[in-house]
């Protein structure tokens, strides 16, 4: 995923919904514990951490059981330090006391509350990219440094790996087209960050690959899901059962199900978005631009679904009287710029969503060349009374207007397609017309339509007509 490509826009929770949620993960709220619990006999070593004779008095305090307890008491305590909830008093001393941020959890507001979450979540995502360091002091050297080749591990591409797994994740999640509310397999996500694109049958030396992947990230995501980032289906142990043999492919949704289901969730949505933007990727939300003006609205949709440009209008016409709203869509409508035709599509889109009221700013712009048809399709949709007919080359000049829009909103789809034939097949001598249309968009949808029609008799007129169109506009 690359930083300079767009991210749809995610549809982010209220923030007090979503501290509520990071207050009652599992991850904060232990962390919250030990930091009440800290007192004037709390001793840390050098490095912060908790010493290891009181860890399972920690433990006790937090409830836990088990072989793991302990270690499970250390995280707890590391992501209390992090996040501000416990303070080095004297590092000399190993003393410690609670820190500013656990009275936030209780008085703060919620951006500080989620702001804290914040914090534990990437100690958590930094533990995640770790292996298990079983080996780590038989790998030390005689300098007292790790010797990482020793441990076949790679500190940077690990994390590297695991932060490209998790914006794979988001991406799914808010796309247009993606799983939404839907968990996502584990062997995609996978794969997703394995198989090339343009690969065809995988190799059996990348679908090895693919299950390295799958086994890592099946821990990976058992550590993150306390945090609240997840909700996570583990991957049933029983497939892994004979460590000589490859679990088999599955054949149902059932058995995909014992691979590993991973979905993120509404906070988990609200943290992969933060570190996106502090990664300096572009991450949308809908509802930012519903206080910036028309114009505004419409590039920062411009890269925007259906279903994300539609909720991100509403939000716009809610602040706004209707026909004042109309007046200010049709007047940033305007414009001979290659981005006019999407301008204009999200303006239509918009209008559609406004009532009667909007009715005297359509019929202001009757007469303008760029809108006039637009208001004749937004009037005759809703009946009006005394609608003048459009005249044949308005009919064209919107027809190579609404192509070239959806062009730039959806590239070729089967959509597009599906206009191109039904264009070409409804008007008898529709290329011999559009050429002279005078339009900047002309000479590029007409080349677009001799790509898209799977006639090829219908794709060389319309290629034609592209090539008189270029000729006419350099003349």
């Amino acid at each position: 995923m690359s930083d300079s490509s767009p991210l749809p826009p995610v549809r982010l929770h209220p923030e007090a919904e979503l501290a509520r949620a990071a207050l009652s993960t599992p991850v904060l709220s232990r962390a919250a514990r030990l930091a009440r619990w800290t007192g004037p006999e709390t001793r840390v070593d050098a490095g912060g951490v908790l010493v290891e004779e009181q860890l399972p008095a920690a433990a006790e305090v937090l409830g836990l059981s088990g072989d793991d307890a302990v270690a499970r008491a250390g995280e707890a305590w590391r992501v209390a330090v992090d996040a501000g909830l416990v303070d080095i008093v004297d590092e000399e001393a190993g003393t410690v006391t609670a820190g500013a941020g656990l009275a936030l959890l209780t008085s703060g507001s919620p951006h500080d509350v989620l702001g804290i979450w914040l914090a534990a979540l990437e100690t958590l995502i930094a533990d995640a990219a770790v292996p298990d360091l079983d080996g780590l002091v038989d790998a030390l050297d005689q300098g007292g440094e790790v010797d990482f080749a020793s441990l076949d591990w790679d500190p940077q591409a690990e994390a590297d790996f695991l932060d490209g797994v998790l914006g794979n994740l988001y991406l799914l999640t808010v796309s247009e087209d993606g799983s939404g509310e839907r968990p996502v397999p584990l062997p995609a996500l996978a794969a997703s960050m394995i198989v090339p694109s343009d690969m065809g049958a995988p190799s059996n030396d990348v679908l090895e690959q693919v299950s390295d992947a799958m086994m890592r990230l099946d821990d990976q995501f058992r550590m993150l899901e306390p945090a609240g980032l997840v909700e996570y289906q583990p991957l049933d142990e029983a497939l892994m059962a004979d460590a000589d043999e490859e679990p088999a492919a599955p054949v149902d949704d059932t058995d995909v199900a014992r691979y590993g289901m991973v979905r993120l969730t509404p906070l988990g949505a609200y943290g992969l978005r933060a570190r996106l933007l502090e990664a300096g990727f572009a991450a949308p939300v809908v509802g930012e631009l519903a206080d910036k003006g028309a114009d505004a609205l419409f590039d920062g949709m411009a890269n925007f679904g259906q279903s994300a440009a539609r909720a991100e209008t509403e939000r716009w016409l809610e602040q706004r009287e209707p026909l004042a709203a109309a007046r200010e869509l049709l007047a940033a409508a305007r414009g001979t710029d290659e981005g006019a035709p999407l301008r204009r599509l999200r303006c239509q889109q918009a209008l559609s969503l406004v009532g009667a009221e909007a009715e005297p700013a359509l019929r202001e712009v009757l007469d303008d060349p760029e809108l006039g048809g637009l208001a004749r399709v937004w009037l005759s949709e809703r009946d009006a009374a005394g609608v003048p007919a459009p005249s044949e080359a308005m009919v064209f000049w919107l027809t190579v207007d609404t192509v070239a829009a959806q062009l730039a909103a959806e590239g070729n789809s089967e959509e597009l397609r599906a206009l191109v034939e039904g264009l070409a097949s409804q008007h008898s001598g529709f290329f011999a017309a559009a050429w002279r249309v005078d339009h900047p968009a002309t000479a590029d949808v007409l080349e677009a339509m001799g790509r898209l029609h799977p006639d090829k008799k219908v794709a060389k007129e319309a290629r034609k007509a592209a090539f008189k169109a270029r000729s006419q506009q350099a003349g």
